[in-house]
């Protein structure tokens, strides 16, 4: 009898423990669901979808030159998956773990649909480096604190790295559906830009990016124009590469100590979580924040019209590629959360709305890190986008890149449009600035040590 190995956020062949354990039993139904609950909410934004379907035709193309083929059906995730299972009578039903809040609400509802039919669900490491749970403070539960953890994940003792199956046998009996077309999914155009999705695409522009860059990221990770960042992230959230097998590959590189800290911060994300699944889109640890509700200043910075040359050309790299570099992200979070003391969790929506790489724990949880109510409380955090600027973007590239408003303005005076002369601003269409950074920052000091007077009281 056939095993089914699901699909999720592991959209490749390359090390996948839970296909290669489907593997094993001979026949397997290698099947992805389009989930409806999913399809009809919020996040079935266009720029994910986009990446979504190209991944998608990518693994059914390596599937086939094993011999294989990805079987689609769309409707209630666990139903549909059920449904596939008994019709071929499969004993287990394989996927890869995951911590999402949704993610376990699914899984549950699989265990308890296949239950009366005796069908086993077995989940598998391969989104994460160190499963989440494996590492544990002395007191118990989850590390709440990067650097203790960042240690004790260093020291971790790591799951050997699987080769891709070499043949694959799926049940002819299984009728082929052709994946949807875009525009069957999603009403809306994506991003122009959106990167290609797919574990091809992946693995080519992750070895491109280690010959030019690797050695370099410690240096450079923060040079906005020169974006010598590897654009991973969409790949790590869709699973078209596999975060163990980019460890082990690179662990004795030159250079590479940077860049794994990046990915322990996707595990430290995950854990922290599993951990606190309240925590996607609660205050991790709540301050009592008033947050102001004002939406044309909301729609300013979701529009790129700030008045403040960096974080408008964040916003609009956002907007066209479906990426923003992650210095920016720090600065435009700031900029929302302590200029305009707008709630980060507007902020982490319209970066869900947007991101190919957006995914929960990762958006949510770096968006409280720059609010201050998430693991590492500091509310006093506050980056100024002009001084950012100058500093990462020095020559402006990076800001006229993305505002061609500003594009006429050489050097780093593009970074203080409204010290430009008189005559110059007035053939700006170009917005002063929507707040005083200087005064902002005051206000919300002051809110600040009000609040921490009342939780003293």
């Amino acid at each position: 009898m056939p095993d089914v190995v699901v699909f999720t956020r592991d959209l490749r062949v390359h090390d996948h423990p839970a296909l290669r354990a489907a593997v094993t039993a001979g026949e397997v139904v290698p099947l992805f669901v389009f989930d409806d609950a999913i399809l009809e909410s919020r996040f079935n934004r266009p720029n994910r979808t986009r990446f979504l379907l190209e991944a998608l035709a990518d693994l059914d193309a390596s599937l086939r030159e094993r011999g294989g083929r990805l079987v689609t059906r769309r409707g209630a995730w666990a139903t549909e998956v059920a449904r596939v299972a008994t019709t071929v009578g499969a004993t287990t039903v394989h996927l890869s773990d995951d911590v999402s809040p949704y993610a376990r609400t699914r899984f549950g509802r699989l265990t308890d649909t296949l239950a009366p039919p005796g069908v086993a669900v077995r989940t598998h490491p391969g989104t994460t480096i160190v499963e989440p749970g494996v590492l544990q403070p002395g007191a118990g539960g989850h590390f709440q604190v990067f650097t203790p953890y960042y240690r004790r994940w260093l020291a971790a003792p790591r799951r050997p790295v699987l080769a891709p199956p070499s043949s694959l046998v799926v049940p002819v009996t299984l009728a082929d559906e052709p994946l949807p077309t875009l525009v069957a999914l999603t009403p809306d155009a994506p991003s122009p830009d959106v990167a290609p999705g797919g574990e091809t695409a992946g693995r080519r522009a992750l070895n491109a990016w280690v010959k030019r860059h690797l050695r370099e990221y410690g240096k450079r990770h923060d040079d906005l124009p020169g974006d010598a960042t590897s654009r991973v992230s969409a790949y790590l959230r869709f699973g078209c590469v596999s975060p163990t097998e980019i460890e082990h590959e690179l662990r004795n590189r030159p250079g590479v100590e940077p860049f794994v800290r990046q990915l322990c911060w996707r595990d430290f994300y995950a854990q922290a979580l599993a951990g606190r699944p309240d925590a996607a889109w609660h205050d991790y640890r709540p301050r009592g924040d008033r947050w102001s509700d004002d939406p044309a200043r909301f729609r300013a910075w979701a529009e790129g019209r700030t008045g403040y040359p960096v974080v408008d050309a964040a916003m609009r790299q956002l907007l066209r590629e479906g990426f923003v570099h992650n210095r920016a992200r720090m600065i435009v979070a700031s900029f929302l959360t302590k200029d305009l003391y707008v709630d980060w969790r507007l902020g982490a929506r319209h970066f869900l709305d947007w991101l190919v790489d957006g995914e929960i724990a990762n958006n949510n949880l770096n968006w409280q890190w720059n609010a201050g109510t998430g693991t590492d409380t500091n509310p006093h955090r506050i980056f100024n986008p002009t001084v950012q600027a100058q500093r990462f973007d020095p020559d402006g590239d990076y800001v006229r890149r993305y505002v061609p408003e500003l594009a006429g303005i050489a050097g780093g005076a593009v970074h203080e449009p409204w010290k430009l002369p008189t005559d110059v601003r007035r053939t700006l269409d170009y917005p002063d600035p929507i707040v005083d950074h200087h005064e902002a920052v005051a206000e919300y000091r002051a809110r600040q040590a009000e609040l921490s007077a009342t939780r003293g009281r």
